[in-house]
């Protein structure tokens, strides 16, 4: 297998272990000095445990969210994933009380890969607009 096709395959493990907040998963897919970042912690967070807490917190508002892989194109270093994120604002978000409304929103992630094959950065398109007008709060 290339690192095209290997880099593709990782991303839909990936989307396993962000729908299923797998801590194992995370342990595999994502190099612990890997960097990410949210609106909910001022510091970057590290690693798989990092990355699933931007899972929990969107989990925070969205207890039922899923991202399911629309698209993704690659090289050898990085895929861009075309996402369609589901959910039903059930929680606080953003300061924003629940509405219990429903959202579908299509959001952009670019992964990089280093050469054991562990994402080391994901580079997210702006999908916060997306969600704030799915839930009412943005024209």
């Amino acid at each position: 297998m290339d690192l095209i096709e290997r880099n593709k395959e990782l991303m839909k493990k990936f989307e396993t272990m962000i729908n299923t907040a797998d801590e194992n998963l995370a342990d595999e897919l994502v190099d612990s000095g890997a960097p990410f970042y949210t609106p909910a912690s001022p510091e970057p967070l590290y690693g798989g445990k990092g990355y699933l807490s931007v899972v929990h917190w969107m989990r925070s508002g969205f207890s039922d969210v899923q991202w399911r892989i629309q698209d993704m194109v690659g090289d050898e270093e990085k895929v861009a994933v075309r996402w369609e994120l589901t959910g039903t604002h059930d929680g606080k978000f953003l300061d924003f009380s629940p509405t219990g409304k429903k959202i579908s929103v299509c959001v952009m992630n670019f992964y990089y890969f280093n050469s054991d094959g562990k994402v080391t950065n994901d580079i997210a398109a702006e999908g916060m607009i997306g969600i704030l007008r799915g839930i009412g709060m943005m024209k």
